[in-house]
């Protein structure tokens, strides 16, 4: 089932126009081909599918292919097509665009010795390619709300080249290996062709353009396809495909072809491919032109289209569009990063004003606060949810919190004074259950005014790695961001009371006496810093992290003003980056500075040292506060410099945290792209 995405299509034309201008990748003839196999491509289509893979046309991870939508559960993100061979003849033999690798080192393919040069032009990765002294083009795009991929080839000048395209073809997990639910069968019906990969599965409809095409049918199996990525993070790296046959066509200068592969109906797929191209050009020019205006140029345009890839309907769940459409509204959600994360409270809440607010699409973060307000249960809103269920799992003590602060940056910029009524009881009744005692262990303790929160066996803050049943990070007790966003909570809720002429005086005070025992109890004498936690099953934890940057980063700061300075200058001094600040100072013996290896070994780096680049939005809020006046944009240099350096034109999860400062994780991640886009957006404003 597709779904009519809305948000920008209907939103009034912006009272300016924006040019969308090709992010490049630097490459020259010569250079070392790891720089092409080591950087990666992504495009998505909105509703949470994707197709994605190396620069160098090939596939390193068991998340690579192109095409991999997202279908109603119980499935998810399925890989349907791992890899589409594109090879062209010339001279006396074919040469083969993309490149595959069947064991460490041994790749098989042309795609190195034919590649000129790579662009991004909104979501649309381009390819240039010299083959027989002819350039040829590649082009992939995903239409919007749409589970379909469209490929185009172009011939710039030159004899007519023959062009013969073959798909994989394959149903399983996206993060799954292992053979897939039956052996494929081809339905012919004209130039109409049909997979089925399996009896219950949406069949799998390829189209080759112009509709000449002649469909070879030639059965031929991949054995043993060597995923390097997987190969080196510990898990099973060995991939198999099947394929039914190729198209051959003829590619001349004035006769692009095109391919599309497709779970839509076939009365959807009737435009022509460069309709489509054009339509998502289009696109993202008008999502640049109703961006704030410091967003409209250079590296900042790039990373509003990349906001642009997070913002989905939660295709997966499709009684959400029952329940929305009923109340006259769009389901939203943010999936947490590509390519392996689904959509997250916690993470969908830090980046709502990065990914809409900021970007002119404040529509659309009304819907997001919406749709996580109907998984509202027993005062908490869920930790995320997993691939392919309808059901979420609410083992999280912040995001509930976040949701006040994301409802905070929606009121200031909107003004919505009906959504914040209509959120408002249900925010009381958040607080009520907090105040009761609400599920894992997460409560106030009467005696001081905090939250505490702890349960075995769970991760309740934002740093959750856990492996074979170890909590890397438990923080069990009260962590001192979680008193942090407990008492903005607070404070929004008299500030909201007020503007809704409701009482408002029992949060005030609740309030003042959370930031009363916070600064009585975090601060440590001597040191200029402050606890991560206290009244912990070991006492209070004076690990030195960047967690207590939100004392003084959110909109009422439970810190006190006195404290600011010393905080910011030893955060910034101990943990800051070019990427992004540390998760742990060096000093410490459980210090990690690469996140490599075995997922043992990752999970027990991933908050130990490791750099994350969202945190550098709540610093640069704790800066300007301390340093108004002075520029802070040589904080996100680092990362504007490293849209080149592994998803091209976006932002990773994570860096390791010494130099080089690789990164690692998610090659785009949606925290990472808002929070600098949000900092972005107020650069004049310091």
């Amino acid at each position: 089932m597709s779904a009519v995405l809305t948000g920008v299509a209907a939103a009034p034309a912006p009272p300016v126009t924006a040019e969308l201008r090709p992010f490049k990748l630097p490459w020259r003839v010569g250079d070392d081909p790891r720089y092409l196999r080591d950087r990666e491509w992504i495009t998505t289509n909105g509703l949470g599918g994707y197709a994605g893979g190396t620069i160098a046309g090939g596939v390193a991870r068991k998340f690579h292919g192109l095409f991999i939508p997202s279908l109603p559960a119980p499935y998810g993100r399925t890989m349907m097509i791992p890899f589409l061979e594109d090879q062209v003849w010339a001279g006396e033999r074919f040469v083969t665009l993309g490149e595959i690798e069947f064991q460490e080192g041994r790749f098989e393919g042309h795609a190195v010795e034919c590649f000129r040069d790579f662009r991004l032009e909104g979501q649309i990765p381009i390819w240039g390619f010299e083959v027989d002294g002819r350039r040829i083009e590649r082009r992939i795009a995903m239409p919007q709300g749409q589970n379909t991929v469209c490929v185009s080839y172009t011939l710039s000048d030159g004899e007519p080249l023959t062009l013969r395209l073959r798909p994989y073809v394959t149903f399983r997990g996206h993060s799954e290996l292992g053979r897939p639910k039956g052996p494929p069968k081809l339905v012919i019906c004209g130039d109409r062709f049909e997979v089925h990969l399996g009896e219950e599965t949406p069949p799998l409809r390829l189209q080759a353009r112009p509709d000449e095409a002649r469909f070879v049918v030639e059965g031929y199996r991949r054995e043993d396809v060597f995923l390097r990525i997987e190969h080196e993070r510990g898990y099973d790296h060995l991939d198999s495909w099947n394929s039914l046959g190729y198209f051959e066509l003829e590619l001349s200068p004035d006769a692009p072809i095109g391919f599309v592969a497709s779970t839509e109906p076939w009365e959807a797929l009737h435009l022509a491919p460069e309709l489509i191209f054009d339509a998502e050009r289009r696109r993202c020019e008008r999502l640049i032109a109703l961006a704030a205006e410091p967003l409209r140029t250079g590296p900042a345009a790039q990373l509003v289209i990349a906001a642009d890839q997070f913002l989905v309907f939660p295709g997966t769940r499709l009684e959400e569009a029952v329940l929305a459409h009923a109340e006259g509204t769009e389901p939203r959600t943010v999936i947490a990063g590509y390519p392996w994360f689904t959509d997250w409270g916690r993470d969908t809440m830090i980046s709502l004003e990065g990914l809409t607010l900021v970007t002119g699409r404040a529509r659309e973060a009304r819907w997001i606060l919406r749709t996580f307000a109907h998984y509202m249960k027993d005062g908490l809103i869920p930790n995320n949810f997993p691939e392919g269920q309808r059901t979420a799992v609410y083992h999280t003590v912040d995001a509930t919190l976040w949701y006040f602060h994301a409802l905070d940056r929606f009121y200031e910029t909107t003004h919505d004074r009906d959504l914040l009524a209509m959120l408002f009881p249900m925010l009381s009744s958040v607080v009520d259950y907090h105040l009761a005692g609400t599920h894992f262990g997460i409560h106030v303790d009467p005696a001081d005014g905090l939250i505490s929160a702890g349960a075995e066996g769970y991760q309740l803050t934002w740093m959750d790695a856990k492996v074979d049943g170890w909590v890397v990070t438990p923080r069990r007790g009260k962590p001192v961001e979680i008193q942090a966003l407990w008492y903005n909570a607070l404070s929004l809720m008299a500030h909201w009371a007020e503007i809704l002429g409701q009482p408002g005086a029992e949060f005030a005070r609740l309030a003042e006496k959370a930031q009363r025992s916070f600064n009585g109890r975090f601060w440590i004498q001597g040191k200029n810093y402050l606890f991560d936690v206290i009244d912990g099953p070991d006492g209070n934890d004076p690990s030195f992290r960047p967690n207590q940057i939100f004392s003084l980063s959110l909109r009422f700061p439970v810190l006190d003003p006195q404290h600011w300075r010393a905080v910011v200058d030893v955060v910034g001094e101990r943990l800051l980056t070019p990427y992004g600040l540390r998760t742990l100072e060096r000093a410490h013996p459980d210090y990690k500075k690469m996140y490599m290896g075995y997922l043992r070994d990752r999970d027990a780096a991933y908050h130990q040292g490791t750099v994350w680049p969202w945190l550098i939005g709540p610093f640069v809020d704790a800066w300007r506060r301390v340093h108004t006046g002075e520029p802070s944009h040589s904080l996100l240099q680092g990362l504007l410099n490293h849209l080149g350096d592994a998803g091209i034109g976006t932002i990773s999860e994570i860096f390791d945290a010494e130099q080089p400062y690789l990164p690692r994780g998610c090659v785009a991640q949606a925290w990472s792209v808002a929070e600098t886009l949000r900092v972005l957006a107020t650069i004049e404003k310091v």
